[in-house]
């Protein structure tokens, strides 16, 4: 792996660690050397993240409990982080919603966009300020493969992660010149505990293979400060080719909606 501490500096700062690719991220930044700031609701979670970490690579790693959905949750977090030199800042906090969109909780939904879709928004815009002035650092916004088509059945959850990917790569570009390194991370299914517990749906049934999250992790790594895009692994890759090149939008909607449904807890009814 890179020099990442000598690119970036001393911090990284990672939210949604409590668990999964967030908890990915942070093995392996401290692996590399990277003294870190672990963001999550769960507190507990992340207090013994922080300790084993400690243990094993020797890293400092500071512990955040904070619900990032809450109104000003971003301001906070600056206000709390602003005498560390952060260097590195991996957004990966989020949540899933599956089913027919009318029959979804509103504000379930409405919760989605905030986490999502706000939260990535301003952490880039608050950090990617001060990245700025410092002349140096680097941002991975966590979006989805799903981000590049309309998928019937996660319709919001997909729209959002299209939101991140689009600022994502723009941000690629805005932000090089001033020294920042921005990348959209995209993967396809892994297997973490928030899509095993996730609500209506079974994502095991879906035909795409889950990854790991350490190869999702490594890739994104690899790829900072190289290109705007990751997305890990040979059949996501294949797929995210079909689906610019070989497959119209419509009929990758409608077998996006196929073959979800089929992975739904209870099947969608039409009218």
């Amino acid at each position: 792996m890179r020099d990442l501490r000598a690119r970036y500096g001393e911090y990284a700062l990672i939210t949604g660690a409590s668990s999964g690719i967030g908890a990915e991220f942070a093995e392996q930044l401290a692996a590399a050397g990277l003294n870190l700031i672990l963001v999550a609701r769960r507190k507990d979670r992340l207090d013994t993240l922080a300790g084993r970490l400690r243990a094993a690579h020797g890293t400092a790693a500071e512990v955040i409990g904070l619900d990032l959905a809450a109104d000003g949750a971003v301001a906070e977090l600056a206000r709390r982080t602003a005498r560390l030199d952060i260097g590195l800042i991996v957004a990966s906090a989020g949540v899933v919603t599956a089913g027919p969109f009318l029959g979804n909780d509103l504000a379930a939904e409405t919760a989605l966009l905030n986490l999502n879709l706000l939260v990535p928004a301003q952490l880039a815009h608050v950090y990617g300020q001060q990245l700025s002035r410092r002349g140096r650092g680097g941002i991975i916004l966590v979006s989805s493969a799903v981000a590049f088509s309309p998928v019937p059945y996660t319709a919001n959850y997909a729209a959002a992660k299209a939101y991140t990917a689009s600022l994502g790569q723009a941000l690629y570009y805005e932000l090089k010149l001033a020294g920042v390194d921005v990348l959209t991370l995209a993967p396809g299914p892994v297997r973490t505990e928030g899509a095993e517990n996730a609500d209506g749906i079974d994502f095991g049934k879906l035909p795409v293979p889950a990854m790991h999250p350490a190869p999702v992790v490594r890739a994104a790594l690899r790829s900072l400060g190289r290109k705007p895009l990751a997305i890990p692994g040979a059949a996501n890759k294949v797929s995210d080719l079909a689906g610019k090149y070989l497959i119209p939008r419509r009929t990758q909607t409608a077998m996006f909606g196929t073959l979800v449904s089929r992975a739904l807890h209870e099947k969608p009814r039409r009218r």
